[in-house]
């Protein structure tokens, strides 16, 4: 029986969620390890061989180690292709193809706005931090921006890489997830009909529910 792959870090973390989604897209079985970082244990020897800059996630699976979530879930689809939702990841070089240049926009594009707003927005209150009501601000004109793009884009595909759900989707989940229903500008999302439409799709996958039930 397959060892199931380890998945190091907190499941409320956008970056872990991200790779648990996908592992639960696939049926890829895993463990789900605590790293208490409030304790500085993701800064430890033995964690900075397998995630050398410190954070969350890292990944396991036997004797491969990998950090940076969206390679991980490139690397779980491709290994377990024959699983799960077989075209997660795409079935031929044009349907990858399009599934990355999705993927690199909301890397490059949709992540840096989205994440800042993540943090300012829900954790910097519960972390007793000051709001950067300047960066707030920056932050949501350009996430506006990106929007007005998949609102057109929604517009002519059902999801963003065509007409299947696939990690270009799934990689939008987690800040999404906490400015929709953590924060209150969840009417960015909202107020655009094909960005709206598409959310309520994605969001409501079995995998990401049970993602965002092991964050409770």
């Amino acid at each position: 029986m397959a060892t199931p792959v380890k998945v190091y870090g907190p499941a409320f973390s956008t970056a872990v969620s991200r790779v648990l989604a996908c592992l639960i897209e696939k049926e890829v079985e895993f463990q789900l390890v605590a790293v208490n970082m409030a304790k500085g244990e993701h800064k430890k020897p033995d964690y900075l061989k397998i995630q050398p800059f410190g954070q969350v996630p890292a990944f396991q699976d036997e004797s491969i180690s990998l950090f940076e979530s969206r390679a991980i879930c490139r690397y779980v689809s491709e290994k377990y292709a024959n699983q799960g939702n077989k075209g997660l990841y795409g079935t031929n070089p044009l349907e990858k193809a399009s599934i990355d240049q999705w993927l690199e926009a909301e890397g490059q594009s949709f992540s840096p706005p989205s994440s800042a707003l993540v943090f300012q927005l829900a954790f910097a209150p519960r972390m007793k931090i000051k709001q950067d009501e300047g960066l707030i601000r920056q932050s949501e004109e350009k996430l506006k921006k990106v929007l007005d793009v998949y609102e057109k884009r929604l517009g002519e595909n059902r999801y963003l890489a065509g007409d299947e759900f696939t990690l270009a989707d799934l990689s939008h989940l987690p800040n999404t997830q906490y400015l929709v229903n953590a924060t209150d500008r969840g009417e960015l999302f909202t107020s655009r009909e094909n960005v709206a439409r598409w959310w309520g799709e994605i969001s409501s996958r079995e995998s990401w529910k049970k993602v965002v039930g092991m964050q409770k």
